[in-house]
């Protein structure tokens, strides 16, 4: 037996309960304040109104401007900035409070058991892709396999129980019953056949060989503010340059002027699969972009890719996932969004 499996016999110490204790109070504590409470409040709005706001796109300019990509980034961030925190916290806090052997015993395994315990863990996070990025990396560094990590970053959006309860009110029962079934197959389906694309079976060893008794020889204020700023290092400039950059083609990404057909779908799939919004806004995007005109494809195409992943997002959890397997994540969005759309042609 490799000095993994030995290790992970062992039950986890009366400090580590403790720990692993504090990190979900902090969890809830913090999900409470920046997600649950407001979505509740929200839910209500969403229900008399059948609105959660306005898009989040300035479509009015021309062109890609410095002033267009100022503009989103700001009111992108307005809306995330506290979610953003929330899960940089996490993302660190998870590689120090948390048991290394025991998310190795419960998610750190190439099955399907892994990656269907990472995606109902996500399901309270409710967080867009960018906010729960840093936590599925951070959950890679500690011992979860490939398909777990995938199925909590891709769940956290995709299956998100409040934008769910948004998305009924607001467009109708087809556009959330698409969004759920897509959003299972690749929250479980596509994170399952990442684990076996990228052709492990285990976590990598250099990330799964550590004593738990080796992380008491350092402080907890010292591994975590270790943890702490090496994760803002890593996820802050890809972060700011790659939101800025797509907000300053914010106008042209979007074809607006194509309103259907097969062409439109792909585009859509396309931009959706790349572009960055914060939790919930493809609602109201998709709710602005049938005002104007835009047929049931496209609008269901960025159903699917827009909250599922994004440039930002891929950036930030790079290092924490083989190449192959990003690229063979944000093409499965990206072909899902495609199906979907057509789909949506026919049944919107």
């Amino acid at each position: 037996m490799s000095p993994i499996g030995s290790n992970t016999n062992h039950p986890p110490t009366k400090k580590a309960v403790w720990l692993a204790m504090l990190f979900i109070l902090i969890a809830i504590i913090g999900l409470l304040y920046v997600k649950w409470w407001p979505y509740y409040h929200k839910a209500f709005t969403a229900a008399s109104k059948h609105s959660i706001g306005s898009s989040i796109l300035g479509m009015e300019q021309d062109g890609p401007s410095w002033h267009s990509a100022l503009q989103y980034a700001i009111a992108y961030f307005k809306s995330v900035w506290k979610a953003a925190i929330l899960g940089i916290l996490l993302g660190s806090l998870v590689q120090v409070l948390l048991p290394v052997n025991w998310l190795y015993q419960k998610l750190g395994k190439a099955g399907f058991k892994s990656t269907l315990i990472g995606g109902i863990s996500s399901l309270p996070g409710m967080m867009c892709t960018c906010c729960a990025a840093p936590i599925a990396s951070g959950l890679r560094k500690r011992n979860v396999s490939i398909g777990a990590a995938l199925a909590f970053w891709l769940g956290n959006p995709l299956l998100n129980p409040a934008t769910l309860i948004f998305m009924a009110f607001v467009l109708s029962w087809k556009f959330t019953l698409m969004r759920i079934v897509f959003g299972i197959v690749l929250t479980l389906g596509v994170s399952y056949f990442a684990n076996r694309f990228a052709g492990t079976t285990e976590v990598p060893e250099p990330l799964a060989v550590i004593p738990e008794e080796s992380a008491a020889e350092e402080s907890f204020w010292s591994r975590w503010l270790k943890s702490l700023g090496m994760m803002i290092v890593s996820v802050v400039p890809a972060y700011l340059i790659a939101v800025l950059l797509l907000g300053a083609f914010q106008s042209t990404l979007f074809p607006v002027w194509v309103s259907g057909g097969i062409a439109a779908i792909i585009a859509f799939a396309i931009v959706g699969t790349l572009f960055v919004i914060p939790t919930a806004a493809e609602i109201p995007i998709i709710q602005s972009f049938l005002t104007l005109g835009i047929g049931a494809g496209p609008a269901a195409a960025l159903l699917i890719t827009l909250p599922a992943v994004s440039l930002p997002s891929v950036l930030i959890v790079g290092r924490s996932f083989p190449k192959k397997v990003l690229v063979f994540v944000v093409g499965a969005v990206a072909l899902a969004g495609c199906i979907s759309g057509m789909i949506g042609a026919w049944i919107l």
